[in-house]
């Protein structure tokens, strides 16, 4: 075979583009193959013997050189061949280990995706599961399947309803800012916080399905413990109570908003059943509101606290006692901590306030247990007003499905006691403006002769059990 190769001259003003600069006396090699160029150059770039090349004879008839014999080519072609195949080999292994190595180095050094962390907390234990989604691998892929099934949330082409409800979870769980929740789940400020959003309003939306009032039938709480509760409290459903959120406010807020401690807050009220149960609860109150004006708020607006016909709520001393709120007698003991070993009652108001006091326990143990899952509401956390709110209600939704799902939750245990440790100050005075509308409220009277009927009877049978 006989390859006719066209003459090659440098062009003016322009050197060949070579590896190095060849000098005049080498231009015959120029002339050679282009395979065999390329055998020299991959010869040079590996620091390979400098190959012998198997240069054309002139032609005097012109400007072609004639190649060799059809056996040189065929040698020139398995050497370029070889060398061509060993140098990609070569690159090939020396890129491929350095990307290697910078890919071990990135995984090394960055966390999971959302929704690998999301598998990865869901697979493994469900201590990890409560410590960080406040509840167990069961109840929270059933919450999950709540909200998918009540259509409150959808699965998005990015994350899955069980990655958003994680990051809200996680969120009021430890109180998390933005910027670590974006490092957690690998997403933008914009998308947790939109997330975030979304899953706060369809908890919220759940509300209803969760807050039920008594329906008026006694408490086993109550039943369960005759003689002592038992026929005495029998038209009770349940205890009325307050406690203070920390709150984010605007300058010319903060003296409403600042509470009896001296720093701002939201101020809620709750009736709770003796379950530890949230059946109503008012968020959103100014921190210097008495507990008595958010009751009558609580009376008289569209959404109101429902008592049942001939039923009470206990409420502590910082309300007035009247028809459908049952308060402990004032100026006698009453707090928990008072009726000590060496301190029983000594008095029929003393029993009835100590007893009183067992029963309406279980609004701080609620709000005990509340607090302690969720420690967004220990501290003041950077939302607007009206989203603090929301996250007040949202918590208290969880509280109660995670309560009618799992009595024996950890942290309910903690809480399940007749004596925790007391979370408020039940002796405080009462507004003066706030008394006086409540004493307005029809039977006030007919609420005193109530709870002069419990005492006698609860101290005639005390005396006669001793």
């Amino acid at each position: 075979m006989v390859s006719i190769i066209k003459s090659w001259a440098p062009q003016k003003n322009r050197a060949p583009v070579f590896h190095r600069k060849i000098p005049r006396a080498e231009y015959p090699v120029m002339m050679a193959s282009p395979i065999q160029m390329l055998i020299c150059t991959f010869s040079s770039n590996l620091s390979l013997p400098k190959p012998q090349l198997l240069l054309p004879s002139p032609n005097p008839a012109g400007n072609t050189l004639v190649m060799g014999s059809s056996e040189d080519e065929e040698i020139v072609v398995i050497a370029a061949a070889a060398v061509t195949a060993a140098a990609a080999a070569y690159y090939y292994l020396k890129h491929r280990t350095k990307e290697l190595d910078d890919e071990d180095d990135e995984d090394a050094d960055s966390e999971p995706t959302g929704r690998m962390f999301v598998n990865e907390v869901l697979r493994g234990r469900n201590s990890f599961c409560r410590d960080m989604f406040r509840m167990d691998k069961r109840l929270f892929r059933k919450l999950c399947d709540i909200l998918r099934g009540k259509r409150l949330l959808r699965d998005t082409l990015e994350v899955r309803i069980e990655e958003q409800l994680a990051i809200f979870l996680l969120t009021i769980g430890h109180n998390e800012r933005n910027r670590v929740v974006q490092e957690r789940f690998h997403h933008s400020g914009e998308t947790i916080s939109r997330h975030f959003n979304k899953v706060l309003n369809a908890i919220v939306a759940l509300a209803p399905d969760f807050f039920q009032p008594p329906d008026g039938a006694t408490p086993a709480e109550i039943t369960s413990k005759p003689g002592k509760f038992y026929p005495y409290f029998e038209n009770c459903v349940g205890a009325v109570g307050g406690t203070h959120v920390p709150a984010v406010v605007g300058v010319d807020e903060r003296a409403l908003f600042r509470n009896k401690e001296g720093f701002l807050s939201q101020n809620i009220i709750a009736a709770c059943s003796f379950d530890l149960q949230f059946q109503y609860v008012l968020a959103g109150w100014e921190g210097s509101s008495s507990g008595q004006r958010i009751l009558n708020s609580a009376l008289t607006r569209e959404d109101s606290l429902h008592i049942p016909e001939g039923k009470y709520y206990l409420v502590d001393a910082s309300y007035t006692n009247m028809l459908g709120f049952l308060a402990p007698y004032d100026g006698v003991c009453y707090h928990l901590s008072e009726f000590t070993s060496g301190n029983e009652p000594e008095n029929a108001n003393e029993l009835f306030n100590y007893r009183h006091s067992l029963l309406r326990s279980t609004v701080e143990r609620t709000f005990g247990a509340l607090k302690a899952r969720f420690p967004i509401l220990k501290l003041a956390p950077t939302y607007s007003f009206e989203k603090q709110i929301k996250i007040v209600i949202a918590t208290c939704v969880i509280h109660n499905f995670i309560r009618r799902e799992k009595k024996n939750d950890w942290i309910f245990q903690m809480y399940d006691s007749d004596t925790p440790p007391q979370l408020e100050d039940p002796l405080v005075q009462l507004d003066a403006e706030a008394s006086e509308l409540a004493s307005q409220w029809e039977g006030g009277e007919i609420a005193l002769q109530i709870r002069d009927k419990i005492r006698d009877a609860m101290w005639r049978e005390h005396k006669m059990s001793s």
